[in-house]
């Protein structure tokens, strides 16, 4: 991206005037001006404006799916909105009709949400394969020799929360696609950073929180799901807005919507939609290839400056394709980094022994080069 550009999206983050260089859009995303305008608008609705505006909800709802199908390379009937990471992998969980003796392949590195919900099928007779990691990267070759003939499904995060390492989706999609085997993504630490183009992916099912590199509100998330996977889903949960003819409120013809919407069973998160419509339209005008290529810019940026010191990245010698957002380094004394950086107004986080950085397109090459050369001091 051009500087005029990135000077242009630093002025709608509102932090920046108090000197803090944000470096944790892994965990949680700042609030743009724009969201804040959102949300303020909303605000004035819901206590003194138009309280009851349905059709301007909808209106927002369904435009976020069409920018979510834009990013995605789909269509808006294949999004629905839910309301975590989790509650979107469980739908799949649960949905898949399983016989006993299915597999599950995982990386052993997958944060928790992407484990839990396939855990709970072992009562079922599912069970589950995990592919040991290697300095912490588990890839799509070894997630590939793991298969077996009774692997049903394999869910993997688009990036690994720790090493922020980036699989290679359209290979280990192409042998899902050639085996049968439904290929679900945890795309929580990459979307909003990076583009992700479903059909070239072979991908079947998503799942993604807004709060992160989205910059959008905690408690809102979305899950896309190709028409052939929906086909062949039990649908666990149902409400009163998953059928089609909802608003035939004492009709009850149990005819569930053929779209993505089945799995919408309730009130909507209003405050998320508003936030996310927000986020999505803002990431429209910079552009979505635009922040990405920003992202992975600043991302090479930032390995280059460790790699001369004594905190090596993880992603050190891995190509661009494998590179995302988030760039980290092992230590053992990680907390200590963490609270010393936290008092120079560097917010970064501490996880497992690893410390993350995770910088955004709208962050500069010379807030990189101050973090680098805090860490020279430490």
């Amino acid at each position: 991206m051009k500087t005029n550009e990135i000077n242009k999206a630093r002025k709608l983050f509102p932090y920046l005037k108090k000197g803090v260089v944000y470096f944790n859009h892994a965990s949680t995303g700042p609030m743009s001006s724009r969201v804040k305008e959102s949300l303020n608008e909303l605000l004035y609705l819901k206590s003194e404006g138009k309280i009851d505006d349905y059709k301007e909800l909808l209106r927002r709802a369904d435009e976020s799916k069409q920018l979510f199908g834009k990013l995605l390379n789909t269509t808006a009937d294949r999004i629905a909105f839910t309301s975590n990471t989790s509650s979107g992998l469980n739908i799949l969980a649960q949905g898949i009709r399983w016989e006993k003796g299915d597999r599950i392949i995982l990386a052993d590195v997958e944060f928790p949400a992407n484990v839990y919900p396939f855990m709970n099928l072992k009562e079922i007779g599912v069970e589950i394969d995990f592919v040991k990691s290697e300095n912490g990267i588990v890839t799509a070759e070894d997630l590939i020799h793991t298969i077996t003939p009774k692997t049903k499904l394999i869910s993997v995060s688009f990036v690994q929360f720790l090493s922020g390492y980036r699989i290679d989706l359209e290979k280990l999609g192409t042998t899902c696609k050639e085996r049968g085997i439904i290929l679900s993504l945890d795309a929580i630490q990459g979307l909003g950073a990076l583009t992700l183009d479903v059909q070239k992916c072979n991908i079947d099912f998503i799942s993604c929180g807004t709060q992160k590199w989205m910059l959008g509100l905690q408690g809102m998330a979305f899950i896309y799901i190709s028409e052939e996977l929906q086909s062949s889903l039990k649908t666990s949960s149902v409400g009163w807005l998953s059928v089609e003819n909802a608003w035939d409120l004492i009709d009850h013809n149990f005819t569930l919507k053929k779209t993505a919407n089945r799995y919408q069973p309730g009130t909507l998160n209003t405050f998320g939609i508003y936030t996310i419509n927000a986020s999505l339209k803002m990431f429209d005008e910079f552009g979505f290839n635009n922040i990405e290529e920003q992202v992975l810019s600043n991302s090479q940026y930032l390995i280059e400056q460790l790699a001369n010191t004594e905190f090596i990245p993880l992603l050190k010698n891995f190509s661009k394709k494998n590179l995302a957002g988030i760039v980290s380094f092992k230590r053992e004394d990680a907390e200590n980094i963490f609270n010393y950086l936290q008092e120079k107004n560097i917010v970064t986080a501490a996880r497992e022994g690893i410390v993350r950085l995770s910088p955004h397109f709208y962050n500069t090459k010379d807030e990189i080069n101050n973090v680098v050369a805090e860490l020279k001091n430490y």
